[in-house]
């Protein structure tokens, strides 16, 4: 396979220039062509046919979200970069982008102190997805293991005979995530009897306003993880962006902590971290949801998870946008199912009505 081919739109020429030299600096990727607004890029779409496109969001005559939508009109499946401003009001136009079709973001560095460190940070987050969103050799293999062309089927882990308690559902998520989880939550009903944490791989910002969506579409409450929290039943707590999220047994009920301690697989929230915490917590009785998403986070953690006697569910790699993080949980034998994004939700209650009726298996430690 040849370079991956990239369109970069944006109305700064700056911008464009600095995406170009990050961009064409790998010897993966080449910079086929650019554009300053949104309808100079759609016209551009069918001329030089790319393999991704870095788009903009706010930019002149039509921006971003506009182009979007009038490029899912005929490419639906091309892999759609929003290059977008870490404010609210960024946030907010990132996650219209994410609900009208795009596959990821990379939000743009503020405060870094130096052209320099910019220029790092972008190269940094922005490089890795386009290369394998954009099928670069050696990267998709690297992430999304099961789909090389001479690699076995995914192994399974062996299921016990009979249904187990679920006292607490453990959600790890990226690349995809938030379109994914806004198939899930708002299909899960209002009186689940347990509570549901989730790591979604997000910047500070944007995790507050992907919970407030949520909460307003969804019958289950939905927040940000505040220090101390109660985990609780019918309760949806978020890791914020730039903080691990742990799950901790006090006197008076299970709470959320939070930290910034290093980065585990370059990410913070990590879903190892809360995975380790929910197998202290909980041990048997929880169940992980493994989801799209880049790398191999969630793997550590859902092997201790496993070891205490807690089960683990992946997405299928056909529904996934990029099937990194569940394929690792499924070649490693840790996932009892593999099932498609519109099954998840029904997949969760149907395990946790059935454990409904069960006997506490110790519930928290």
């Amino acid at each position: 396979m040849g370079k991956v081919r990239v369109l970069v739109v944006d109305d700064s020429v700056v911008i464009r220039r600095m995406l170009t030299e990050i961009l064409s600096g790998d010897p993966s990727v080449e910079v086929v062509g650019t554009a300053s607004n949104g309808r100079i890029a759609v016209q551009k779409i069918t001329q030089i046919q790319p393999d991704v496109v870095v788009m903009d969001v706010e930019m002149p005559e039509m921006n971003g979200l506009e182009a979007l939508a009038e490029m899912r009109k005929t490419h639906a499946r091309l892999p759609i970069i929003m290059f977008s401003t870490l404010t609210t009001r960024g946030g907010t136009a990132t996650l219209d982008a994410l609900a009208l079709g795009a596959t990821d973001y990379v939000a743009k560095p503020a405060n870094m102190g130096s052209v320099q460190a910019s220029i790092d940070r972008i190269r940094e987050e922005l490089l890795p997805k386009v290369k394998v969103l954009g099928g670069a050799p050696n990267v998709v293999a690297a992430t999304a293991p099961a789909a090389a062309p001479s690699a076995p089927a995914p192994v399974r882990r062996p299921r016990p005979p009979g249904p187990t308690r679920v006292d607490i559902v453990a959600i790890g998520v990226s690349t995809g995530g938030p379109k994914a989880l806004g198939e899930i939550i708002p299909r899960l009903p209002g009186d689940l009897p347990v509570p549901i944490v989730i790591v979604q791989h997000m910047p500070p910002i944007f995790t507050g306003l992907l919970a407030e969506r949520l909460d307003a579409t969804s019958a289950l409450e939905v927040r940000e993880a505040h220090e101390a929290d109660r985990v609780t039943a019918g309760r949806v707590l978020i890791a914020p962006g730039d903080f691990h999220l742990r799950v901790v047994q006090r006197g008076d009920g299970v709470h959320a902590q939070l930290d910034q301690g290093p980065p585990e697989n370059s990410c913070r929230p990590a879903v190892d971290v809360l995975f380790r915490s929910v197998a202290e917590v909980y041990g048997s009785s929880a169940l992980a949801v493994v989801l799209t998403g880049m790398g191999q986070d969630g793997l550590r953690g859902a092997e201790v998870l496993v070891e205490a006697g807690g089960r683990v569910v992946a997405q299928d790699e056909r529904t996934s946008v990029v099937w990194g993080m569940p394929g690792f949980v499924a070649r490693a034998g840790l996932a009892e199912d593999l099932v498609p994004l519109d099954v998840v939700a029904s997949e969760i209650v149907r395990r946790v009505q059935s454990s409904s009726r069960l006997p506490s298996a110790g519930g928290v430690r």
